[in-house]
């Protein structure tokens, strides 16, 4: 065969060679999809390539990332970016696509293919591959994600993972235990960094004699006393270690009294009157042979602890006002009406729905009876013992409204804050059980604290410049509500921290050292969750204070608000509906529920002149003067007063949310105006040669301070500011991505979740065609 020689090549190239050194051009790095984890959070589970349902229909702006589940939350990460994100609130705690696991009502996982869909509960096996994981959040979020490009098998693991880890079996399981064992406590026992949880605050927190002295000083209390006989939560696990009773009533008494109360609840004081009367709070007596003796003692007691030795009138709030399962069945359906069901406001069944709820009639109902308690300590200068079988959620709500309409001290901030210590925390409000945290009890559930915030924010809407707190700060308070880190919302009573954070020290060999327990961080310690500058946004710049300052005529002076009247749409009216308050009667005696609501009736010659009651006559006399910002409150309780907390719980619905409107375009100006005087007084001051020393220095790291404490500042220029585009009746929460509600394989969701007890029935849906 031939032989032949490889040809040499001819061609020749005159351009030069192209750069392959990829030293020289070094790519950018891909950013790995990590979660951030706080200390003593772990990762369970993850799966990579999640899409994060962001529109209404179609994919369109759905995001991709990774969906990861750890211990303490539900975490999407994802490179993407929402639009207009600039103005939303950042939790230090919480990512932007974070649900914290106490969050999470309930876990639906859907298979599309076989058209199963099915309600995942702890250590529950799934015999299908899920295509859609839904999570129903207990802030009223649904947040969907769909597993079309995951592995299968990833997919299911995550999802058992979430259904597991969102219903812990015991309190210790709780994500906070080991969150505090590993933030504020080393290996000897020493404060890491030299951190105490909650060291920092300036409020009480009622958990020592010496707070409770100066409550008992600051209300003029004379004839009140702090008690230390449950030292140790020997005598009651419900009740505080101190708290206050009267005077004339010695240690042996009480302790010879309280196996007659029931869970040894003897009565504890909360507020005391100007004029002398006391508001008090006690449980049932449990022996009925004991009752009229025990009630002479202790109406004894208080009367002596009265200047005038005024009479004692008991209130029986289980008899007068809504129980907690009619509470817990009204929010049901208003979060269904608000989230389930499409949402047009503007039509007639919309609006009847939402009266039939009977959410708003059982805010009334509390308002009303509370202002009933106001008239009694007020005007007829009687002390009130509020009765309840248990002492632990209606006096609850009850007392903390009575003293905030007759104390403008728990109209502040740092007020309001140490009223909820005081007689939620401190009292053994049943949190740990009311929010349902172990998911244990659903009878047990009820949404009390929400329920109050709900009353005090009808009051704020009525009184604006009252309180120096805003409705997102109430939001925001509701929300921390499900973040299981602090120790305001996480058990049912002082002594169950003690002895589960004693038992979970010792099984983790965490030594504590001098201290009884693990001391957890309260909510009150905004700094936890949120930049100084969005705490601003719980600053009212409409509040009028006794520290509030103004210039008039060239000078500081002291702030002397010219008074309003927010009543004039009452006069003129029969006293049969003017403020429909009382019952006309005298007593503390509310009908039942079917009557908790009068209704006004068309035909206005129907209703005849009754005689004016005492009761009656009060309240006509304070609606005739104006309102006095710094003195007693009482709110307006007509059908047409009484209004849904929008921001609550319409915040994540698209359709509710009105684009440069609401509230928040008022705040918006109102906050730039104050921004605006604060620095014309501040420029005044110097002006007037104020030494430094007076004038507040500039920190950072600090909360804000009162020269700089609005959120929106004024504008630099001359000309007047627009509403800025990213502003929203939502504002400042973004109902983009957090509810994603559209139809499954065409069926409405509506019709899908039709006759559902909480979010989806409990059983199994598996065998059930879409």
């Amino acid at each position: 065969m031939f032989s032949m020689k490889p040809l040499k090549p001819t061609f020749k190239s005159y351009l030069l060679p192209v750069q392959t050194d990829l030293k020289k051009t070094p790519q950018p790095p891909i950013k790995k999809l990590e979660a951030k984890l706080l200390p003593g959070e772990i990762v369970v589970n993850e799966v990579s390539f999640v899409r994060k349902c962001i529109g209404a229909d179609g994919s369109h702006g759905d995001l991709w990332g990774k969906l990861i589940c750890t211990n303490f939350k539900v975490s999407f990460i994802t490179h993407d970016a929402l639009p207009k994100q600039r103005f939303q609130v950042a939790n230090r705690l919480l990512g932007e696509h974070d649900v914290p696991l106490a969050c999470v009502e309930q876990v639906v996982t859907v298979n599309d293919a076989k058209g199963k869909q099915k309600v995942l509960c702890s250590n529950q096996k799934l015999k299908f591959n899920p295509t859609e994981l839904i999570l129903y959040c207990k802030d009223f979020r649904i947040i969907r994600f769909r597993f079309d490009e995951a592995g299968p098998q990833s997919a299911k693991k995550v999802c058992l993972a979430i259904a597991h880890y969102s219903q812990p079996a015991d309190p210790q399981l709780l994500f906070g235990f080991e969150y505090v064992g590993k933030q504020y406590y080393g290996s000897l026992g020493e404060r890491v960094n030299g951190v105490d949880p909650g060291g920092g605050l300036q409020m009480p927190l009622f958990d020592r004699p010496s707070e409770w002295d100066r409550e008992i000083k600051r209300t003029g209390a004379a004839e009140w006393r702090v008690c230390s006989i449950n030292e140790g939560y020997i005598v009651s696990s419900s009740l505080p270690e101190y708290f206050v009773v009267p005077v004339s009533l010695a240690d042996q008494d009480l302790k010879q009294y309280l196996c007659f109360f029931t869970a040894h609840r003897i009565p504890l004081w909360c507020w005391n009157h100007p004029n002398g009367s006391a508001l008090v709070r006690m449980a049932s007596i449990s022996d009925p042979l004991q009752q009229r003796k025990l009630d002479q003692r202790i109406c004894s007691a208080i009367t002596k602890s009265h200047p005038q030795r005024s009479d004692v009138l008991k209130s029986d709030l289980d008899k007068n006002l809504p129980n907690i399962q009619d509470i817990q069945a009204a929010f049901v359906k208003v979060r269904q009406i608000c989230v389930i069901e499409p949402f047009e406001e503007s039509e007639e069944k919309w609006l009847s729905s939402m009266e039939s709820s009977r959410w708003l009639e059982y805010v009334r109902a509390f308002l009303k009876h509370s202002a009933e308690v106001v008239y009694l300590l007020e005007g007829k200068h009687v002390s009130v013992i509020l009765q309840e079988e248990e002492d632990r959620d209606l006096s609850c709500v009850v007392s903390s409204l009575v003293q905030l309409m007759l104390d403008p001290h728990f109209r502040s901030l740092t007020g309001f804050q140490s009223l909820v210590q005081k007689e939620w925390v401190m009292a053994g409000h049943r949190f740990l059980d009311r929010c349902n945290h172990l998911k244990k009890n659903d009878k047990e559930e009820s949404p009390l604290f929400q329920l109050f915030l709900d009353c005090v924010w009808q009051i704020i809407n009525q009184y604006p410049a009252a309180f120096e707190f805003t409705e997102t700060y109430l939001t925001v308070l509701s929300d921390s509500m499900w973040i299981p880190v602090f120790s305001t919302f996480l058990f049912n009573c002082p002594q169950q921290r003690t002895e589960n954070s004693m038992d979970f020290a010792k099984s983790k060999c965490i030594p504590l050292g001098e201290e009884k327990a693990l001391r957890f961080p309260p909510v009150w310690d905004w700094s936890q969750q949120f930049t100084p500058k969005d705490q601003a946004l719980f600053n009212n710049p409409m509040y009028v204070g006794k520290g509030a300052t103004c210039v008039q005529n060239g000078a500081v002076k002291s702030f002397r608000r010219t008074k309003k009247n927010y009543s004039s749409t009452l006069r003129g009216m029969p006293s049969s509906l003017r403020n429909i308050l009382m019952d006309g009667h005298d007593s503390l005696t509310l009908t039942r529920r079917n009557s908790l609501v009068p209704r006004l009736k068309s035909d206005f010659s129907q209703i005849r002149e009754v005689v004016e009651s005492p009761t009656e006559r009060f309240f006509r006399d304070w609606v005739s003067r104006p309102a006095d910002l710094q003195g007693m409150l009482i709110p307006q309780l007509l059908p047409s007063h009484l209004a849904l907390w929008r921001l609550y719980f319409l915040r994540w619905v698209p359709e509710a949310s009105i684009p440069k409107g609401g509230p928040v375009t008022a705040y918006h100006k109102l906050s730039q105006l104050a921004d605006e005087v604060e620095k014309l007084q501040s420029q005044l001051r110097q002006y007037k040669g104020a030494t430094p020393a007076s004038t507040p220095t500039s920190n950072p790291s600090a909360p804000p301070s009162d020269h700089s404490r609005m959120y929106f500042k004024a504008c630099s220029t001359l000309e007047p500011s627009s509403t800025p585009e990213y502003l929203s009746s939502s504002f400042p929460f973004s109902p983009v991505g957090n509810m994603c509600r559209r139809s499954i394989l065409g069926t409405p969701l509506s019709k899908f979740l039709n006759g559902a007890k909480i979010w989806l029935s409990t059983e199994t849906l598996a065998n059930e065609a879409l």
